[in-house]
């Protein structure tokens, strides 16, 4: 039985990294995909991947995907795979960390590769401000910005940085878009 993954890619379409979502989809399909779709133009994909065993898709999938991907697109995006329960997990938390919050203020959700170690936990704690609140769990952290997020100093890049690792982040309301669709 095919086993339903979501694949955020990091840095597509910015900074001179583009490609078109048909193109991607394609690529995936081509690495033996199947029922692939994409949602918005950011790297978002959807897919089915029978050939692989549960237990092995953090691991070889994603390192699998992320070098193939390099050799198509000329570049390195590192893919952070989760399921759809993980997804809707995730979605929950985000807009549990949202009640309450005023406009222009937003969750957004960064995706890590891995749970955060004990001193990536206290890097990020030194991030928080009073316009940036940074919760973690699991292998994603929850910004809770107050703020438009133009005038927050806290961005992917900042957290990469400071974690040493690099991250993916992505709009609660583009989560919840991309959920309703599976």
């Amino acid at each position: 039985m095919a086993v339903t993954h979501i694949a955020f890619l990091r840095a597509i379409n910015v900074t001179g990294r583009f490609i078109k979502m048909v193109d991607l989809a394609e690529h995936f399909r081509a690495m033996g995909c199947e029922d692939v779709s994409t949602h918005i133009q950011s790297g978002n994909v959807m897919f089915n991947a029978a050939s692989l065993a549960a237990g092995d898709i953090a691991s070889s999938l994603a390192s699998e995907l992320e070098q193939s991907l390099a050799a198509r697109l000329g570049f390195t995006s590192e893919v952070f795979l989760r399921t759809p329960a993980q997804l809707a997990d995730i979605l929950a938390r985000a807009e549990a960390a949202a009640a309450g919050l005023a406009p222009p203020g937003e969750v957004n959700v960064v995706f890590l590769p891995q749970p955060l170690s004990a001193e990536q936990q206290a890097q990020l704690a030194a991030l928080r401000t009073e316009q940036d609140d940074l919760q973690h769990h699991g292998s994603e952290v929850y910004w809770r910005c107050l703020v438009r997020q133009s005038a927050s100093k806290f961005s992917n890049s900042v957290v990469e940085r400071r974690l040493r690792l690099r991250a993916t982040l992505r709009r609660t309301s583009m989560l919840r878009g991309l959920l309703a669709t599976l």
